[in-house]
């Protein structure tokens, strides 16, 4: 236990002493001199329900909130962390006590100061109210949180939590301001349609339908920090007008999802054009469709075989994604820790999935369901068209439960459906995005990123458990492989591909990805070129 607490506390401190070099390496940063000012034009879409990210964890939320908010860490593509709003931070030698020592002189956008009170608030009170994966790690594993001074935060766990350092960035451990939220209905406080962080650029103005616009904080705790005086996420509607935007230069830099797969060869051989599809190391985004088992028809585990296999996921990442993806072999994305390829797959054959019906005795035209799909652009439509299409050509029923974001974030909420596509991260460790998914005790309404469909199984919660606990690292190991061989037994939820994401920009914007949070990191390095 004390040698890997001692290799964990000095890998620590030496990515922290790396940070700025890893910074520097990027684009050529090093011998260029870096130049101030500009507007970096981007693009949100769908465009977001809100962005208090404290509230709404959801990919557009979190990209534009990155520049607003901020947690204490940040973490490197090898997911060693970096500091952000902790400036460095020790483990106790038995794993019980984390220390984390904040930055000096941090301000929030309205010009009070950023305390440890604000880490405590977010801790003990915001996040457990309104955050169900900080909630679930705060009732299991966390005994108190304190802080002995201003600039200090302390951490005592009940038992060992290996996956603890993993969860402190923005969208797992998002620091909302005490003096404005502290004994306040959350969801309905005032200071939600103009959001005040810490981060290096402040919430400007929203033109519905048109675009975000924030700009430079001037009182930034980074000196000399951020570098662009405009940041402006574009909200254009239709994937071709994104493309052409880009063409065009109305925009600067496309993330993973702007534009159709079939336009990035075309997008990325325009001169002055640079990609890179780093910077998705720590959340390893995962596709899968949702069974709502509290339903009947969802109940019969045959039945979910039998959709699993009337899937053709090759066609789907291939055909309808081009190639922006791989194939999933299970509940762990393949860049996850303790990811097992070796369990139960479930390859296309729609005779079999036939099979299964019929053997199930199940009359699938009396169980007329629906099916959510994921509002981002005509590719997620397409995708919700072929799997509906597949179903019926199965024996269902089916309609499309048709959503906005909004809509989408609803339904997932208040489990308002009947079989949905969603993809979630995974958050650098099993503990931190996958197990949420399936704990018995995770059922809670107004999120979608818990336990959504009503699985439940003593033995998978207990697994989880054990692995999360385990001082051991072939110990943690083997309860995962068990967790992942029960669960591809059961399939609980039907895991489609392993998501990746391709990032386009300019070459004239430099360190646009420079952590494993990519660009839902703090733009406060990135540049603009002359």
């Amino acid at each position: 236990m004390r040698k890997t607490l001692t290799r964990l506390v000095t890998a620590v401190f030496l990515g922290c002493a790396s940070m700025t070099g890893i910074a520097m390496a990027q684009d050529g940063a090093a011998s260029a001199e870096i130049t101030r000012g500009g507007t970096l034009n981007m693009i949100v879409q769908p465009e977001p329900p809100m962005l208090i990210v404290g509230l709404n964890t959801q990919g557009p939320t979190l990209y534009v909130a990155g520049q607003i908010y901020q947690s204490l860490l940040t973490y490197r593509e090898d997911l060693k962390p970096l500091p952000q709003l902790a400036k460095s931070w020790t483990v106790s030698e038995d794993g019980l006590t984390y220390t984390f020592n904040l930055q000096e002189g941090v301000k929030w956008h309205d010009g009070e100061a950023f305390t440890s009170k604000d880490v405590v608030f977010a801790a003990e009170e915001f996040l457990v109210d309104a955050h169900p994966r900080w909630r679930l790690i705060r009732e299991a594993y966390v005994e108190s949180v304190t802080a002995p001074d201003d600039l200090t935060v302390v951490f005592r766990l009940k038992k060992p939590f290996s996956a603890f350092l993993y969860g402190f960035e923005l969208s797992s451990f998002p620091i909302m301001p005490a003096h404005l939220y502290q004994g306040t209905d959350y969801r309905t406080n005032a200071n939600n349609t103009r959001p005040i962080g810490t981060g290096p650029y402040k919430f400007e103005d929203w033109q519905r339908g048109s675009y975000i616009h924030l700009v430079r904080n001037e009182d930034y705790w980074k000196e000399g920090q951020p570098y662009i005086d405009d940041l402006y996420f574009r909200v254009i509607p239709d994937a071709a007008s994104r493309a052409i935007a880009f063409e065009q230069g109305t925009v600067d830099l496309l993330r993973g999802g702007d534009v159709e797969g079939f336009t990035i060869n075309s997008l990325t051989s325009l001169p002055g054009v640079e990609t890179t599809t780093a910077g998705w190391e720590y959340f390893s985004p995962q596709m899968f469709l949702q069974p709502n088992l509290r339903l009947e028809v969802f109940k019969n585990k045959d039945v979910r075989k039998a959709v699993y296999h009337a899937l053709d996921r090759d066609f789907i990442v291939n055909a309808i994604f081009f190639g922006q993806g791989k194939v999933s072999t299970g509940p762990f994305a393949e860049s996850m820790l303790f990811h097992d390829p070796n369990i139960q797959q479930y390859p296309y054959d729609m005779e079999l999935a036939k099979k299964l019906i019929a053997d199930s005795g199940v009359d699938l035209s009396k169980h007329p369901i629906r099916l959510l799909g994921l509002p981002y652009g005509s590719t997620w439509d397409r995708m919700t068209e072929y799997v509906k299409q597949q179903l019926e050509e199965l024996g269902f029923v089916v309609s499309i439960q048709a959503v906005d974001a909004g809509g989408w974030l609803q339904a997932m909420g208040n489990f308002d459906f009947d079989l949905a596509f969603s993809f979630l991260y995974q958050f650098g460790h099993p503990a931190q995005g996958v197990s949420r998914i399936y704990f018995s005790d995770n059922q809670v309404k107004g999120t979608h990123a818990g336990n959504n469909g009503g699985y439940e199984n003593p033995e998978v919660d207990e697994m989880f458990r054990k692995a999360a606990d385990a001082i051991d690292e072939a110990e943690a190991a083997e309860a995962y492989t068990k967790v992942q061989q029960i669960l591809a037994e059961e399939v609980p939820v039907l895991w489609m591909f392993d998501m990746k994401n391709t990032t386009i920009y300019r070459d004239k914007i430099r360190n646009p990805v420079r952590t494993a949070i990519g660009l839902n990191e703090p733009m406060d390095e990135v540049w603009i070129a002359r």
